[in-house]
């Protein structure tokens, strides 16, 4: 029994490397090479040196990766967790940023749009020439 006191929270629970590669996809490696590159700040470690990341970190990662996934450069993905970092001084310029990344991310979906288009011309164009083709032969019809 309690004497009315809530009880403690448990700390955040926090997650290994493996466990952070499992979730995001990313290998290790990746994930280290992350922190040495800057995209996400120095993660926390046990009394042991391990890493242990936070929902907070995990978070983080899934949008570099939807950044990384939408075609953003490495470079600009610096500046961005730099700007961020930074804090609410910097929210104009991330606003900025992404603004600009979603407007190079519209004009790629729309020449990828177009691209299929011509994709699908040209293999209804062969399917047409398979369908004009008399059963047993080579030629067309």
């Amino acid at each position: 029994m309690t004497s009315g006191q809530p009880l403690p929270r448990d700390p955040e629970p926090s997650l290994t490397i493996a466990q952070v590669a499992e979730r995001t996809g990313l290998t290790h490696d990746t994930l280290r090479y992350y922190e040495k590159a800057g995209l996400i700040e120095r993660i926390g470690r046990t009394t042991g040196n391990q890493r242990r990341y936070q929902t907070t970190d995990l978070a983080w990662l899934e949008f570099l990766l939807r950044l990384r996934e939408t075609g953003m450069s490495i470079a600009d993905m610096q500046r961005f967790a730099r700007l961020r970092s930074e804090g609410d001084p910097t929210v104009a310029d991330r606003l900025a940023m992404l603004r600009e990344h979603r407007a190079e991310l519209a004009d790629r979906i729309r020449a990828l749009r177009r691209n299929a288009a011509a994709l699908d011309d040209k293999i209804d164009h062969y399917e047409r020439l398979l369908d004009e083709r008399r059963p047993g032969t080579d030629e067309p019809t």
